[in-house]
């Protein structure tokens, strides 16, 4: 019943010594073990490896090693071997501080702040009460939901946008495409948290910024495949969009020469606003582990059938 962990190198030895405490009897392997094959029931991985079934003939369940399970397509992993999503507290707070961080960073006026000290101006800017700032969440899955609760705390006007219904007290709730318009007509602040699928690939575009109020501000921490970045440019240019912030990119590494890392109206990060935590996250998979070895139903599957 050996777990080969396949993804971020760097934290390898974390996750291998929290399962040595938490779980001793499940064979933890990184990549340089001497790990047999056909020993490997359960895969750790972001990234789907060649050759899935041949290598690994005795795989029963892959979790993701991160929030996106897209890349986990059935023409790569077949139907019958379960995708588990990766839940986890670690996880879940750190997307909720990066996009509180990000909006406030918007509200607040920073990244007109930070092109100003590059050139020693000072140019204080009319403050608006949280009150009157109006913050629209697409995608209210868990890490839509938890960061809609820390934003209620600082006040803002919040809406969320959801393929299916979903209600939320203190949310001015919009569900499917023929309430996409009106969703986006009340947002100053737009964070897209959206899984990405057929449908949600490629939806900020254009006619999705035409939508939003002049001037708004754009916060992409779902996936790159989610942004046309030639759409994005020309609406900074025309000012239809006033700032972004942008953690996640079609192409990562973001290459050197991306008109991205140097355009003034763009913040940059790195693909880090949220990452899993070896140590609050080992305890979820190693009880989705223990569902599996007693014969009961795994939580957080992936639904891949594209229903949802």
């Amino acid at each position: 019943m050996t777990l080969l962990y396949l993804a971020d190198p760097s934290r390898g030895s974390r996750w291998k010594s929290m399962f040595a405490t938490e779980a001793p009897d499940i064979p933890f392997m990184l990549p340089e073990d001497d790990v047999a094959p056909h020993e490997v029931r359960y895969l750790m991985t972001w990234e789907v490896p060649p050759d899935l079934q041949s290598r690994y003939p005795n795989l029963e369940v892959i979790f993701s090693a991160g929030a996106g399970t897209d890349q986990f397509t059935p023409e790569l992993v077949p139907i019958h071997i379960p995708v588990v999503r990766m839940v986890e507290p670690g996880m879940t707070a750190g997307m909720t501080e990066y996009v509180s961080f990000a909006v406030l960073a918007l509200h607040r006026d920073m990244l007109d702040y930070i092109a100003n000290q590059s050139k020693a101006a000072w140019i204080p800017r009319l403050i608006i009460p949280a009150s009157r700032r109006r913050v629209g969440i697409m995608g209210l899955g868990t890490l839509g939901l938890s960061v809609i609760e820390q934003l209620k705390k600082f006040g803002f006007q919040l809406s969320g946008w959801n393929r299916s219904t979903r209600s939320v007290e203190g949310v001015t709730s919009y569900t499917g495409r023929d309430e996409l318009n009106a969703f986006l007509a009340s947002c100053d602040i737009l964070v897209c948290l959206l899984p990405l699928s057929n449908e949600t690939r490629g939806i900020l575009n254009s006619r999705l910024f035409a939508a939003l109020p002049h001037g708004a501000g754009l916060i992409n921490v779902g996936r790159g495949g989610h942004l046309v970045e030639e759409d994005l440019l020309a609406a900074l240019d025309s000012g239809r969009i006033r700032n972004a912030i942008l953690d996640v990119f079609a192409s990562e590494p973001l290459p050197e020469d991306h008109p991205f890392w140097r355009h003034p109206q763009i913040l940059v990060t790195p693909h880090i606003a949220s990452m899993t935590q070896p140590e609050s996250a080992t305890k979820v998979v190693v009880a989705n582990i223990r569902r599996h070895q007693a014969g009961e139903p795994l939580t957080d599957v992936v639904d891949r059938s594209g229903k949802s």
